[in-house]
């Protein structure tokens, strides 16, 4: 990379932080007070930082309309697809990926079992909010008032006597799966189908997406389901560093 490129690429970062003046930016990059303006006002004129009357810089608008451009304009289901295949074809279950819209968890892709007990889902289907792996994995991640609100409107229907029974219960369902980074679906939906699902971190570190492996209990067992965990993990922070374009996923 050229020194000037990575110099002025390092003027980014430091103003994130705040408005900053000409010698502390001079100070970060370790140069001279003129090479510190040349890059400065070159950054200026692209719209990148922005001159304060008080003579300090901070990041410009055009920086923030990249960005949001970007990430408006990402779709994570075309970045998790090929993972979704790949972790198909290593374990032959259905995978399911998921949104949260307003008050649904909606399935925006899926790719199905090569064994033939299939499971009843499509692309576009609300899925049981108060059962699902998925839906545990993006309602765990929305503000404790929210979280709370929703849990107090919805209904909780009993698919199974594994359903969870009430808010409260609900809520400490979702405490769990914030704590931990992963969600299970024993039989709470169908008795004969088991859910493992981890998260997918968007660019603002947010839960941008749920994915989740499910199968049929006589295909394999809720213990054996769950030792597939570790490579469920490794497939949602490959997703996330895809889909935030950074070097190692979000914690």
């Amino acid at each position: 990379m050229s020194q000037s490129v990575e110099r002025a690429l390092a003027i980014l970062p430091l103003l994130a932080k705040g408005p900053a003046g000409l010698g502390a930016v001079a100070d970060e990059l370790g140069v001279h007070k003129s090479t510190a303006l040349r890059l400065l006002r070159t950054l200026h004129e692209r719209g990148f930082v922005y001159r304060q009357p008080d003579g300090r810089y901070r990041l410009g608008a055009q920086l923030f309309a990249l960005a949001a451009e970007a990430v408006e304009n990402l779709d994570v289901r075309e970045v998790a697809h090929p993972h979704l295949v790949e972790l198909n074809k290593i374990t032959g279950h259905t995978v399911h990926l998921a949104l949260l819209q307003d008050d649904e968890v909606v399935y925006i892709d899926k790719v199905d079992s090569r064994y033939p007990v299939r499971m009843y889902s499509r692309i576009g289907k609300p899925v049981p909010l108060t059962v699902a792996a998925v839906a545990k994995l993006l309602l765990a991640d929305l503000p404790e008032p929210e979280r709370r609100s929703l849990a107090g409107r919805i209904e909780y229907p009993r698919y199974t006597a594994r359903s969870t029974p009430d808010a409260a219960a609900f809520l400490r369902e979702l405490d769990l799966v914030r704590d931990q980074g992963w969600a299970t679906d024993l039989g709470g939906h169908e008795e004969s189908i088991n859910c493992l699902g981890a998260p997918v971190y968007g660019p603002a570190g947010r839960v941008a997406a749920a994915l989740s492996v499910s199968a049929p209990s006589v295909v394999v067992s809720a213990d054996g389901l769950l030792e597939l965990l570790p490579l469920v993990l490794r497939t949602t922070d490959a997703i996330s560093q895809d889909y935030s374009g950074t070097q190692e996923a979000t914690p």
